[in-house]
């Protein structure tokens, strides 16, 4: 057992990463900056730190307290990058020299689309990172290369999340209901495809991580369901929301008029390969695919 700290401990990753923690039988704690987030994650359990990520004192007299750090927290809009710097930063400094483990949770849309003639990306594939996230590296180097800094750390880059209801998944069954049928970002030319991964999947895969003895300054990809069509999800998207059973390819130029940048990231071809995390950490994802859940899970109408 370990304490163990997780922000974003409340969110969409972090609140699945709690649960396998604590199943696992950790002491966690979880970074909250409200009290209905106090509340939640009382009454879960987790022992709770008031604080924020944009708050480097709060977080870093968190993590000094800690065997074990899990960032999971993710901040949206032009402050993104500021606070996740900050947020890394104070966790770095708290655990410099302990030998104690950080896991930071990056995302695989830093990898770009996989590049032609390669049948699945991995931890080793070349990165063309979608605009959004083009800051997102030079952290995820700042976290890798903490080892020589006395601190066990690893990046995890998800898949597409998809499970409880929420994600991606869940924006694709709110736009099938909107225009009665399913709508997916596609790119000139051609069609993209979906790497997935259940949230409860990647829960397992940070239990068993901690529990590891995987030397630290590794980076995992955590691809559990696909590649899929994105055409093909989109459609299922739109059965679960009780439209159509087809769904219609959203131009690239005309969604990043809606989107913005988030539109190149849903246009990303990726197909992904979780293979170092299943043999070095026996990982072996089990939860519904992304169309059992579609069709018997939790997006049901």
């Amino acid at each position: 057992m370990m304490k163990v700290l997780v922000t974003g401990a409340t969110g969409y990753v972090g609140s699945a990463v709690v649960d396998a923690l604590l199943a696992a039988g950790h002491a966690v704690s979880g970074l909250a900056r409200s009290e209905g987030s106090a509340r939640e994650l009382a009454d879960r359990g987790v022992s709770v730190v008031m604080g924020d990520v944009t708050d480097a004192g709060s977080i870093e007299g968190a993590a000094r307290d800690a065997e074990a750090v899990v960032h999971a927290a993710t901040t949206h809009g032009p402050d993104a990058e500021a606070a996740d710097r900050t947020a890394v930063g104070a966790i770095l400094r708290a655990l410099e020299g302990t030998g104690r483990t950080f896991v930071y949770t990056s995302g695989a849309w830093v990898m770009g689309d996989t590049p032609e003639g390669v049948e699945l990306a991995d931890e080793e594939t070349p990165i063309d990172p979608t605009p959004m996230l083009a800051w997102r590296p030079p952290v995820e180097r700042e976290v890798l290369g903490a080892r020589s800094r006395g601190v066990r750390a690893f990046v995890v880059r998800p898949a597409l999340v998809y499970g409880a209801g929420g994600g991606v998944v869940d924006e694709l069954v709110g736009w099938a209901r909107e225009r009665g049928a399913g709508r997916f970002v596609a790119p000139p030319g051609g069609e993209p495809s979906w790497t997935l991964v259940h949230r409860d999947d990647l829960g397992d895969l940070y239990a068993l991580l901690l529990a590891s003895e995987l030397v630290g300054g590794t980076l995992l990809v955590a691809a559990g369901d696909g590649p899929h069509a994105a055409r093909d999800v989109a459609a299922a998207a739109s059965r679960a929301a009780g439209a159509s059973d087809r769904a219609e390819p959203w131009p690239l130029d005309e969604a990043r008029e809606e989107l913005g940048d988030y539109a190149d990231a849903l246009a990303l071809d990726q197909r992904l390969s979780s293979e170092r995390a299943r043999r070095t950490l026996g990982w072996a994802p089990s939860a519904p695919t992304v169309f059992d859940e579609l069709r018997d899970g939790s997006y049901g109408p």
